[in-house]
């Protein structure tokens, strides 16, 4: 199989958890665009849409419904939304296969904070993909002295941080004719980086990974440090005063650590007060800065630039 095909089976995979008449529509997209495709979108009143990397086309055909969106749910669901509800608090659902549903709509609030949802506006499929060699000419920069030093992926929404989190946490894990493989812990909250299904990986993170599968970041580190002896710690989205407090721990206990947010620079992170520990405690050595270009993405090691 091709890279190619298999990029169209990714897709192929997020276009079955539509409901029928959608699911065909998205399924008759040619195979370059299917390849290409980084997300599946749904919006009541609207045709389905298919974000690519120019922007966003029009799948055609009827408006998509509100009875349109329940349906998929139920789909990424397995047919128990009650299951899901943690997440879907949290506007999202972790579905099988590394895919990760968004959803906007009418909430209600319970107990102080988001309930769920009463009504569907849209929704949003993310196409997680893996792209082998992404980080072949990156790596070398992040060891120093045979050592992997601490490292924060930044760009903005939707620049392929989790994509290149994942092919940095394979390649660790596996190591090659020159370095040997680390022991990787991942802490994979959101179930997208290794999707793990009946305790396996359906995502390729490397041999020497364990992972945490739906558990929340600060949680998950603890857990790894005390039960697993990893190396390194990887962790995607740092957004909470509590994965902040998580990734400072870790790094008190002498592990390395990878990890994405979002941001158009470290000066647009150092801004921001709930990041502020970050860089007043030098947490990271080095930071990745993802430039894109329509489909074409760069990768800046800003070694003067450390957290």
């Amino acid at each position: 199989m091709t890279y190619a095909d298999r990029l169209s089976e990714r897709f192929d995979g997020a276009a079955r958890l539509l409901p029928g008449r959608l699911r065909e529509r998205a399924e008759r997209l040619p195979a370059a665009d299917r390849a290409a495709a980084e997300e599946l979108r749904l919006r009541v009143g609207s045709p389905a849409a298919v974000l690519m990397p120019e922007g966003e086309i029009s799948l055609g055909g009827e408006p998509v419904t509100r009875r349109d969106i329940e349906l998929a749910v139920e789909i990424a669901t397995g047919a128990s939304v009650h299951s899901s509800q943690s997440s879907m608090r949290r506007g999202f659902i972790s579905c099988r296969g590394g895919y990760r549903m968004g959803l906007c709509g009418s909430v209600f609030m319970s107990g102080g904070g988001v309930g769920g949802f009463g009504a569907y506006s849209s929704a949003v499929i993310r196409i997680g993909r893996e792209r082998r060699g992404a980080a072949d000419r990156l790596l070398p920069g992040l060891f120093r002295d045979g050592r992997f030093r601490s490292t924060l992926i930044l760009a903005p929404p939707g620049a392929g941080k989790t994509t290149l989190l994942r092919e940095i946490v394979r390649r660790l894990s596996s190591g090659d004719g020159r370095r040997p493989g680390l022991r990787v812990g991942l802490c994979d909250e959101r179930g997208e980086i290794a999707a793990l299904r009946e305790g396996e990986p359906e995502l390729d993170v490397g041999p020497r990974t364990d992972i945490l599968d739906a558990c929340p970041k600060a949680e998950a580190a603890m857990m790894l440090l005390r039960t697993m002896n990893p190396q390194v710690i990887a962790m995607d989205e740092i957004t909470s005063p509590e994965d902040i407090r998580a990734v400072e721990s870790a790094r008190n206990c002498g592990v390395a650590l990878l990890a994405t947010a979002h941001g158009a620079c470290p000066a647009d992170l150092r801004s921001r007060p709930a990041y502020r520990p970050l860089f007043e405690g030098g947490v990271f050595e080095n930071t990745v800065l993802i430039r894109r270009d329509g489909p074409v993405r760069t990768y800046e090691l800003m070694k003067g630039e450390p957290l």
